[in-house]
C-alpha cells in the first residue's frame, strides 16, 4: 500500500520487526535507529530495548529490569538517551546498555500538585514529576521535557547541572503547556517542543525566549527532523481525524499526511524510511521512501 504524497510517498511494510518464534514485541512506546540504521524499541516490557537489524531480524536486547515505565528513547550520535516515566529519571546509556548518565532521583518527585496527566498541574515545579523526553543540542546542553505531571522544559549543562527551566500550566498562551511530550532541537539550537493535550508545537530558542508555534494538528505524540530540515509528526487522533503521520516542512506546513492505527512512538533513518511502533498491537510498520 502506498501512502503520503509527492516527494514523501511511501510504500507500507506492516509488522517489519521480527521477534524470534515464540516471543512477541509488547506495548511499543518508542522506536528509532542508529548510525547503521538497525532498529530500537523500548517496549513496556521486558527486556525493554529489542534491537533489529534493516532486514527487521532481531539482534539483540537489553534493559531487563531497568524500568518502571518505559517512554522516551532518542539516539543522536549513536549515544542513547531516554526517559522512565514513572521512576522519574532520564538517562544517557550506550548502545548496548551501559548507563553513561542519570538527571534525577529515581522515585522522587517534584511537587506540582498533579497526580492525574489529564488534569493541569496546579503548579509548575523543577525536575522532575514524570518526564517524556531527553534530547541533546548541539552545544552539548541536555533538554528534559517534563509532562505528564509537571509542565516544564529543563535544560542542563553537559555534566548534568540544572540551568534553566521555562513553562507553566496552561492551555492556550506561550510558554503554557499541558503535556509537554517530545522535542526535536534544529542544528542552531532552535527548540521544537510538543505541547501535546494542547496539540501544537511550540518554538523556543536554546534559553527558552518563545519563537512562535505551529496549531492546527493531533496531539503531536513524537516528532523527529531529518538533515534536510524536515520534520516528521506522530498525531494523535481528533474528534474529526484519525491518528495520523505528517510530513512538514520549517515552517510547519504539510508537504504529506497518511492516516495509521493509534501509536506513541515514530523514527526516521538516513534513508529517509519512517518507524511507527503501533502501541497496543505490539508492532512496528515501517514506511518504505518512494
Amino acid at each position: 500500500m502506498k501512502v503520503g504524497a509527492g516527494a514523501y510517498t511511501y510504500e507500507l511494510v506492516e509488522n517489519f520487526a521480527k521477534m524470534p518464534e515464540g516471543e512477541t514485541i509488547g506495548m511499543v512506546s518508542r522506536v528509532t535507529t542508529d548510525s547503521q540504521n538497525r532498529l530500537y524499541i523500548f517496549q513496556r516490557k521486558d527486556p525493554a530495548v529489542l534491537i533489529f537489524d534493516t532486514n527487521g531480524k532481531f539482534l539483540s536486547s537489553w534493559g531487563a529490569g531497568l524500568f518502571k515505565r518505559a517512554h522516551g528513547f532518542k539516539i543522536v550520535n549513536d549515544v542513547v538517551y531516554l526517559t522512565d516515566q514513572a521512576d522519574n529519571v532520564a538517562q544517557i546509556y550506550t548502545l548496548d546498555g551501559k548507563l553513561l548518565k542519570q538527571l534525577g532521583t529515581r522515585g522522587q518527585h517534584s511537587d506540582t500538585g498533579c497526580t492525574d496527566w489529564q488534569i493541569l498541574p496546579l503548579r509548575a515545579a523543577g525536575p522532575f514529576n514524570h518526564p517524556t523526553e531527553l534530547i541533546p543540542s548541539p552545544s552539548g546542553d541536555l533538554y528534559v521535557t517534563d509532562g505528564y505531571r509537571n509542565c516544564r522544559v529543563h535544560r542542563f549543562n553537559k555534566d548534568g547541572e540544572l540551568i534553566q527551566s521555562w513553562g507553566q500550566p496552561g492551555k492556550t498562551a506561550p510558554s503554557d503547556f499541558h503535556l509537554p511530550h517530545t522535542l526535536v532541537i534544529a542544528p542552531d539550537g532552535t527548540l521544537y517542543v510538543s505541547d501535546r493535550a494542547n496539540r501544537r508545537v511550540q518554538i523556543f530558542t536554546p534559553d527558552g525566549q518563545f519563537k512562535g508555534m505551529w496549531t492546527g494538528m493531533g496531539g503531536p505524540n513524537d516528532m523527529a527532523l531529518d538533515k534536510n530540515g524536515i520534520f516528521y509528526l506522530d498525531e494523535q487522533a481528533t474528534e474529526t481525524s484519525k491518528a495520523a503521520i505528517s510530513v512538514r516542512d520549517g515552517n510547519g506546513t504539510v508537504l504529506a499526511r497518511w492516516e495509521v492505527a493509534p501509536s506513541h512512538g515514530m523514527g526516521i533513518d538516513t534513508l529517509g524510511n519512517i518507524y511507527v511502533g503501533v502501541t497496543k498491537l505490539g508492532r512496528v510498520d515501517k514506511y518504505v521512501r518512494m
